[in-house]
């Protein structure tokens, strides 16, 4: 009876160590339970998604307040109310807050856009329009643009049109969709560059209406974006964030060599053309709404990524540091200048310092500069 005992004691504490040996958690995640279902949430990106959210708040309320006509704060609370005088209303509400809010779409998309093309290619400084997306897109609206801004406003479809087929282009010149990043990226700065000199040709064949509406649009620009426009991005968004998050979860095995991805049963074809396809449908969308809005897609990853850390691939947080980027240069923009600058701008003045920031300052993941 006694030798049962202690056998029984042994296959428990046996038991007990390798139920111990069985659990893998990461040490910077929490597992969460519900009754058949679990799901792995890491603490430091839930963590910087929960802070970047006030910030968000924030920027955008500022966005709301400024102004280059010196609208006060008073009037523009009460026109955001619809207390005050029909002509504040009308500016607060018709024209500002409907481009704040396709504004803050454009960035979340290039936010998620940036952050999928860096982890495809294995570097910070890819970027979407490294496959051709921002010069597919310009050729495309300026090949059916006529007349005025207006009309290049109401053809943002074209971009994501002109994104696709550009992108294509690029995908099948480099071997396929399946193919690597760095072939992708390197095969995306030719093609982009014979894209845009046909667009080029294009334009400098318009009028000059034609010509400064495109240029305004193509520099990166808000004006005149209404609900209609932002809210087919919003549901674009709808459809693709989820799809981003599910791919930016397996994206995380790439930070392997492609032989150990693929013995953890990764279809690195598949896994690379979804995120591509992506990436390029976002970053698309984005670049028909807002124009060519530079180092967005460049600079949200980057900042989410020292949020999030090293081994995460921050999709949420791309997005809102995206929107909080766009809604802080749409602000700085109409209070930093006489006369209010394109957003397009802002983020160009701001991006030259951090690019240099980025190839000054190793990577964490990789501990390359």
């Amino acid at each position: 009876m006694t030798d049962l005992k202690a056998a029984g004691r042994t296959s428990t504490a046996g038991s007990g160590a390798h139920t111990g040996a069985a659990d893998v958690t990461p040490p910077d995640s929490t597992v969460l339970r519900g009754g058949t279902l679990s799901w792995l949430l890491p603490r430091r990106s839930a963590l910087a998604a929960a802070l970047l959210v006030p910030v968000l708040v924030v920027l955008t309320a500022l966005a709301v307040m400024a102004s280059s006509t010196g609208m006060s704060l008073p009037e523009t609370v009460s026109g955001l109310l619809g207390t005050g005088d029909p002509g504040t209303v009308m500016i607060v509400r018709d024209f500002r807050l409907p481009r704040i809010f396709a504004g803050l779409m454009v960035g979340a998309a290039l936010g998620i856009a940036g952050c999928l093309t860096q982890t495809l290619a294995g570097n910070r400084l890819a970027t979407p329009d490294l496959v051709g997306v921002n010069d597919g897109a310009t050729a495309a609206v300026v090949a059916v643009a006529a007349g005025s801004t207006t009309a290049v406003v109401g053809n943002w479809w074209l971009g994501p049109i002109g994104a696709v087929a550009a992108a294509a282009i690029v995908v099948l010149c480099a071997g396929g969709a399946g193919s690597a990043g760095y072939r992708v990226l390197v095969t995306g700065i030719g093609v982009s560059t014979f894209i845009g000199a046909v667009g080029d040709l294009i334009m400098s064949r318009e009028n000059d209406n034609t010509a400064g509406g495109v240029f305004l649009w193509a520099v990166g620009s808000l004006n005149g974006r209404d609900w209609g426009v932002g809210t087919p991005l919003a549901l674009v968004l709808l459809v693709l964030v989820p799809l981003a998050l599910a791919v930016g979860h397996r994206l995380q095995l790439l930070r392997f060599d492609d032989d150990m991805a693929a013995s953890l049963g990764v279809d690195l074809r598949r896994l690379r053309a979804g995120a591509l396809a992506l990436a390029v449908a976002l970053a698309g969308t984005a670049v028909g709404v807002g124009g060519p809005i530079a180092f967005v897609a460049l600079a949200a990853p980057v900042l989410a990524q020292r949020l999030a850390g090293p081994t995460r691939v921050p999709i949420t947080g791309s997005a809102l540091t995206g929107a909080a980027l766009i809604a802080a240069a749409d602000a700085l923009g109409r209070v930093a200048a006489p006369v209010e600058l394109p957003v397009g701008v802002v983020t160009s003045v701001l991006g030259g310092p951090f690019l240099l920031w980025v190839l000054f300052r190793p990577d964490r993941a990789t501990g390359k500069a």
